[in-house]
């Protein structure tokens, strides 16, 4: 068993921010004894929001995003609150970031993102029948452009490249179960 192989010798924190904590491990791999660090990144579990309004549209949102260092179209979603239910994050994200209130949510999956390196997990979350009920409410360090698309739309938002986010693609594949007409209302 590959599990087996490893031995944990200890760990120790590189760095630490709001969000995140960077952990060093070091391992030796047995029966060669060769030892190395390898780092992982902590964090909250989060959720990716599939919104789909009464009219058929998904619900995208554009924001600046640190680690690519420019704007990216994606899925609303955020970490997940202490106690709270991916289901209630969701919702909860969506009327944050969007002003669409769900009439149903559900959670469709639960997938980890880069198991290499990160140990969150996060889960995806369809909001049905979704209906723009206020203005984004948004933290003070966010900057969010709310924009609606037909969800026939997305597969050529993908081939063509406007929308190139693998969590919001993964999103949208969990949630139509690879059949984006799934989701229309």
């Amino acid at each position: 068993m590959p599990h087996q192989s490893w031995k944990l010798l200890g760990s120790r924190y590189l760095a630490e921010s709001h969000v995140t904590r960077i952990r060093e491990d070091r391992y030796r791999l047995e029966p060669s004894n060769i030892e190395a660090d390898f780092i992982v990144c902590e964090s909250p579990n989060w959720v990716v929001i599939v919104p789909i309004t009464t009219e058929g549209e998904v619900v995208l949102v554009r924001q600046f995003r640190h680690g690519v260092r420019g704007v990216v179209l994606e899925l609303p979603g955020g970490l997940i609150d202490g106690r709270e239910t991916p289901e209630a994050a969701a919702a909860r994200e969506l009327l944050e970031e969007t002003g669409y209130r769900a009439g149903r949510v559900r959670r469709v999956a639960e997938l980890l993102p880069n198991p290499a390196i990160n140990n969150a997990h996060f889960h995806v979350v369809l909001a049905q029948e979704c209906r723009l009920a206020q203005a984004p409410s948004l933290d003070p360090l966010e900057r969010i452009e709310v924009e609606t698309h037909p969800l026939v739309e997305v597969p050529n938002l993908i081939r063509t490249g406007r929308l190139t986010h693998a969590q919001a693609i993964a999103a949208f594949t969990c949630a139509g179960r690879l059949d984006l007409a799934a989701l229309e209302p």
